[in-house]
């Protein structure tokens, strides 16, 4: 019988010993003790539930103890319900106790809308209590006398508390300022004056009130540097001067294909009157030969015609002219 009860008695304490394992695994009992340790008082009924409602306890419990012990009052059914939300606790506690360091008014409802908003609270906090340089990119703009300057801020932001939730961000700010300093430079008649005053830009764009409906607060905007660009105007000259230097090649183009067309049309009519001359004068050595052989044209009147042609043709060539090979006399009228 002795030897019968010792393997059993090995068994039932390995049985005690993994329900007690367990136990202390799904009941946080270190965890309890350490609340209780830190003066905050936490049923354990309530870390039960909390494994029952699959909800970390040490992501509660260990938030909980940070504020009582930084003097925040935060109930624990807060703390759970904004971690069921999809909240980061633990963010939210460190920047109640940053704002409260900081003297700065937040509560833990805003601080909790802040973080379920997509913002970091505590970043914010620490933007609020320490403002933040945020450097533009390099911005062209246009004088008025065409001369191109490149401009890049420097704007000292601070985070507006109040209106984190449905606040613009910090590209809101940028796009802002680099409106405003397009406006300035290109407002200016000579961009010698920018140069020479720049902090005319920050006095400009400061008062147009940039950060209305954004998350921050414009503390300053300071001109980190101005360079001279392209002459942008000189460049638009010479383009315009190129665009109708070719709308005038083009329509010279146009009135000289026209004038070729003209030309050729002239010259195929002088072709085709010439043609005709030449078959006109064909007809007349057959013409004469008729006359002959009717009678209605004398030998006397034969050489009349042809001493008229001589001297036609004597005074074409006197005056430059050149003058036509004499039409040879048609066979029969040498016979007549």
């Amino acid at each position: 019988m002795a030897d019968l009860s010792w393997p059993i008695l090995l068994v039932t304490i390995g049985l005690v010993l993994v329900a007690l394992t367990v136990l202390f695994s799904f009941i946080p009992v270190g965890l309890w003790i350490s609340a209780l340790a830190a003066g905050v008082r936490v049923p354990i009924i309530t870390l039960v539930g909390m494994r029952l409602r699959r909800v970390p306890p040490h992501r509660i419990i260990n938030p909980l103890i940070k504020a009582d012990k930084a003097g925040i009052e935060v109930s624990l059914d807060k703390l759970e319900a904004h971690y069921l939300a999809g909240g980061n606790v633990d963010r939210v506690v460190d920047a109640l106790i940053a704002a409260q360091r900081a003297e700065i008014p937040l509560t833990f409802e805003r601080a909790a809308a802040i973080d379920l908003a997509g913002r970091d609270v505590l970043q914010a906090v620490q933007v609020s209590v320490n403002p933040r340089v945020v450097e533009t990119p390099v911005v062209a703009a246009v004088a008025k006398d065409g001369i191109e300057l490149r401009v890049k801020a420097r704007v000292t932001v601070r985070a507006n508390i109040d209106r984190l939730v449905g606040g613009a961000g910090e590209e809101t700010i940028i796009a802002r300022v680099g409106e405003g300093i397009v406006t300035t430079v290109g407002s200016a008649e000579d961009h010698k004056a920018v140069l020479e005053n720049p902090d005319s830009i920050s006095r400009v764009v400061l008062s147009k009130g940039l950060d209305a409906g954004t998350a921050f607060e414009i503390l300053s905007i300071d001109i980190a540097d101005v360079d001279v660009g392209r002459n942008i105007g000189a460049q638009l000259q010479m383009d315009r001067a190129e665009a109708d230097k070719n709308i005038a090649q083009a329509k010279a183009e146009e009135r000289r294909a026209m004038a070729v067309a003209a030309e050729q049309e002239m010259r195929a009519r002088v072709q085709e009157m010439r043609a005709k001359v030449v078959e006109a004068e064909a007809q007349i050595p057959l013409a004469i030969a008729e006359a002959f052989r009717q009678g209605r044209l004398g030998v006397f009147d034969y050489y009349t015609l042809r001493n008229l042609q001589a001297d036609t043709e004597m005074r074409s060539s006197l005056a430059g002219g050149t003058g036509r090979e004499e039409a040879a006399p048609p066979q029969g009228g040498e016979g007549r």
